[in-house]
């Protein structure tokens, strides 16, 4: 990281700091309990030196009735101080964890919240794995800063301060030689710290790009059994694993240094005023039961030093986990609803593109160009063209998946950009080639499609989807829990699934992908019955290679990089001979 660099963080510092402090806000009761309760263990750990102190230079010179009593009285009131103490840290441990816990729940919740608000531009440049680390591991390390942090600060402080009082009440000079070796322990964790949270940044980066090579292994294992290619993918992990221990090594390195220096530092405190105390003693400057006392109070002095070192390396590692947090949460989505946007409602179902353009970032080729066209409600149009022409681009700009570049997309002569995109996307149905399929059962895989549909409704869709019989021969029919992805499924059995979703939804508008091309014949045969019933009355567009599934088209639109170059029933564009023929005789068709 360059000078620059350093610079812009430092700016960003606080402002960073002051949002993340936000997040005690709903908890603030509880935070200020928690302070509490933390200054009170410190107090009862400064005040159980100064006991040591009475009962050595008054108690034991008292007449022996009284120094009984006197003895039994602080004992009694030590226990109860042991008590108080006791229950503070409970509090802290218990209470203080739970708010974490809570903070933790809110930052994750708001995350997830923004990943959703996120378009698919953005996610076609992201790994699914660096994305789970940001609300997994980097906000339970946030969480425990969050927790932790402030408490240990106050602790921290006020055994300082009191133990510095405390010292220079019993003798200035060797409060003052405890002390002196401060500034340069301050120094010496300055230096380290610059070079820990770069260390701690770069851990981050590793072990997200661990998870992201964990997801990719275990969501294709099957292709890597199929392929035998176990030790490929152990040697890929080695490396991203060799990445992230170097990665470790470093910081390691770092914290060992700043540990094991500020270790010595607290021992050398103790070194300093054992002998400054002792030549005190000696001389007769200093009673022996001072220095005593002196020495109790330089461990309640370097234990705060001690928490400090903790909190260092635990701040280092939260703030590092929260710029990461932070970072996603400035993207912002590159397709919002309008401040005007309106509800689409009563939809007839006609289509048009005008003058539409598009290319996808970091591609300055353009996929559409200038293209114009016009489906009316109820029509079935299928798209064909040679691979890459823009025949999903296109469809994709019908519910606003991607924003065009120049032009505009109408639904019943309204621009989709002036309309919400819940109410947009809740009427167009789209059914892919690649069905996606959630861990659950069958009942809440079609439910997905209407989440408040009855179970009568789910079935009746399943029915029209030719998927009811096939439903009831599963070990525990609609009950039935497909894995994940529905890996136990077919092929035509996932197909049929997700065509049953888009029927319990039941939109004006469907986009049928590639829905069929990778099924094999019989399986074909059902889910292009399901697909046509489903079609029927609704405006459909049609992605297809096979013949079969664009037969029955009204309308077919011949893609090609000029745009909708030819348009016509099937046996009018092989009679013109033109785009369409050739990628007939080619067999793209």
């Amino acid at each position: 990281m360059n000078d620059k660099q350093d610079k812009q963080n430092t700016r960003r510092f606080f402002p960073m700091m002051k949002r993340l402090i936000g997040y005690y806000k709903p908890y603030r009761k509880i935070f200020y309990t928690d302070m509490f309760f933390a200054l009170l263990s410190a107090v009862a750990a400064l005040i159980l030196p100064l006991a040591v102190r009475y009962v050595a230079y008054t108690v034991v010179y008292e007449e022996t009735s009284a120094a009984v009593t006197h003895l039994l009285l602080i004992g009694a009131g030590l226990v109860l101080l042991v008590g108080l103490q006791c229950y503070s840290n409970y509090y802290i441990a218990n209470y203080g964890h739970v708010m974490g816990a809570k903070i933790e729940y809110d930052m994750r919740a708001e995350i997830f919240a923004h990943y959703q608000k996120l378009s698919f531009t953005f996610f076609d440049d992201q790994k699914v794995g660096q994305l789970m680390s940001r609300i997994t591991s980097d906000l339970f390390d946030i969480t425990e800063l969050l927790h932790h942090g402030p408490e240990n600060l106050v602790i921290s402080f006020i055994k300082l301060v009191g133990a510095f009082i405390i010292l220079f009440s019993i003798n200035a000079t060797l409060a003052f030689t405890a002390f002196s070796l401060v500034p340069f322990m301050l120094l010496y964790a300055y230096y380290f710290n610059k070079r820990m949270k770069k260390a701690f940044r770069q851990n981050r980066i590793k072990i997200a790009a661990i998870n992201e090579q964990i997801e990719d292994n275990l969501s294709g294992i099957r292709v890597v059994k199929s392929f035998a290619n176990e030790a490929v993918e152990e040697e890929k992990f080695r490396h991203g694993n060799d990445g992230f221990l170097s990665a470790k090594k470093n910081s390691y390195h770092y914290m060992g240094g700043y540990n094991s220096g500020l270790n010595a530092f607290t021992n050398l405190i103790t070194v300093l005023v054992l002998v400054v105390g002792g030549w005190q003693v000696i001389h007769q400057k200093l009673d022996a039961t001072d220095l005593m006392a002196f020495v109790l109070y330089i461990h309640v002095f370097t234990d705060p030093v001690r928490v400090l070192i903790d909190f260092t390396e635990q701040f280092q590692n939260g703030y590092s986990g929260y710029e990461r947090f932070v970072e996603i949460l400035e993207i912002e989505p590159d397709i919002q609803d309008a401040p005007d946007a309106k509800e689409l409602q009563d939809v007839r179902g006609d289509v048009s593109f005008r003058n539409v353009s598009f290319h996808y970032p970091r591609d300055e080729h353009k996929v559409l160009s200038n293209v114009s066209l016009d489906v009316k409600a109820g029509e079935y149009v299928a798209l064909v063209g040679a691979s890459g022409v823009g025949k999903t681009t296109l469809c994709s700009l019908i519910p606003r998946f991607y924003e065009v570049d120049e032009g505009s997309v109408l639904i019943d002569g309204m621009d989709v950009r002036d309309l919400t995109q819940r109410s947009l996307r809740s009427r167009i149905g789209i059914v892919q080639q690649d069905v996606y399929l959630f861990a659950g059962s069958v009942m809440e895989n079609i439910r997905y499609g209407r989440p408040d549909a009855t179970e009568e409704e789910v079935v009746e869709a399943a029915k029209r989807a030719n998927a009811h019989e096939f439903i009831l021969s599963l070990p525990d029919g609609y009950a039935t829990d497909i894995g994940q992805r529905g890996v136990k499924l077919s092929g035509g059995q996932k197909q049929r699934l997700s065509i049953a979703r888009v029927f319990l939804k039941n939109p004006p508008i469907l986009i049928f992908d590639e829905a069929t091309s990778a099924l094999d014949n019989e399986s074909e045969k059902v889910v292009q019955e399901s697909l046509e019933s489903l079609a029927k009355d609704r405006t459909t567009f049609v992605i297809a290679h096979r013949l079969s599934t664009i037969r029955n088209a009204g309308r077919i639109l011949v893609l090609t990089e000029k745009g909708v170059e030819e348009e016509g029933t099937h046996r009018e564009l092989m009679e013109k001979k033109g785009a369409y023929y050739h990628l007939y005789e080619a067999g793209t068709v």
